[in-house]
């Protein structure tokens, strides 16, 4: 039995959901779905083919049969999203950049998040996240959710990161908003990379406490030395957290072409799902 019944992340009126229609993205469509039917919202179901010069020279029958393939997927997912009572309408797109029709279509539809499975057909399954998805995390206008395939949301234990970044900022409000709704526990995680630096995570952490003191919501305060993006995964993996909550870029966080590398890890290694906030 889940235990949110209801929208456990504020307003979630219109949710974007992209997959290239492979195995990765299942965990993505699954979580839409479960959002959209706690919520009320409507699910935009977005793929994109992407345009190969190559079937220039090999003919028009091989796009073709894509097409009908990404058609057939999309249907697939709205007959899904129907059964649990979830509207759901069908985004077909054709380009070269992927990640900028879904930013795009997400901006002109003004959603309130995304949904993005962690990689695609052409991820390779490395220690980064797909390409895609690390642009659509870089350039969205909104939250994103990046879902692991296996990856279920319970909201038994949030673990939320933070460096007293802005982003960050808003990782801890979310965070605390979304454990305040649906009973959850917290571990508030500062990594730190030696002890010089301790006393200025332990005042980031007692920020966060006391804010979650406030909301009624008890923290739990680590501040451990080492890696962030290790220290997250570690401690995720090994206290059954099933939501990371954190922001786009930290302190050392450049807002290049792709997102802070410490979110980009944690997204790449993490087995549960990833909340990136800005």
């Amino acid at each position: 039995m889940e235990r949110a019944q209801f929208c456990p992340v504020g307003k979630l009126e219109k949710l974007l959901v992209a997959s290239d229609g492979s195995q990765f993205s299942e965990g993505a469509i699954r979580e839409a779905i479960s959002f959209a039917r706690k919520c009320s919202s409507k699910i935009y179901a977005l793929s994109v083919l992407e345009t190969n010069p190559e079937y220039e020279t090999i003919g028009s029958a091989v796009f073709e049969k894509e097409e009908a393939e990404v058609t057939r997927y999309l249907e697939s997912v709205k007959a899904r999203a129907s059964e649990e009572g979830v509207a759901c309408e069908t985004i077909f797109l054709h380009g070269a950049e992927p990640h900028q029709q879904i930013v795009d279509e997400a901006a002109e539809r003004k959603v309130d998040m995304i949904i993005i499975g962690r990689r695609g057909r052409k991820g390779l399954m490395k220690v980064l996240i797909g390409e895609v998805a690390a642009k659509v995390i870089a350039h969205a206008p909104c939250k994103v959710l990046v879902v692991p395939r296996a990856a279920r949301i319970e909201y038994k234990t949030i673990l939320v990161a933070t460096d007293g970044s802005d982003h960050s900022v808003a990782a801890v409000g979310e965070a605390i908003a979304i454990a305040k709704r649906c009973g959850s526990n917290i571990i508030a995680v500062s990594a730190i990379r030696s002890e010089s630096e301790h006393q200025e995570a332990k005042s980031i952490l007692e920020k966060v406490t006391e804010l979650g003191r406030k909301e009624g919501v008890p923290v739990e305060a680590l501040a451990p030395v080492g890696r962030s993006y290790e220290v997250i995964v570690e401690t995720a993996g090994g206290r059954g957290v099933d939501l990371i909550v954190m922001g786009a870029y930290g302190k050392t966080g450049l807002k290049k072409f792709l997102m802070g590398s410490s979110t980009e890890k944690v997204i790449g290694n993490a087995g549960c799902a990833v909340l990136v906030v800005r």
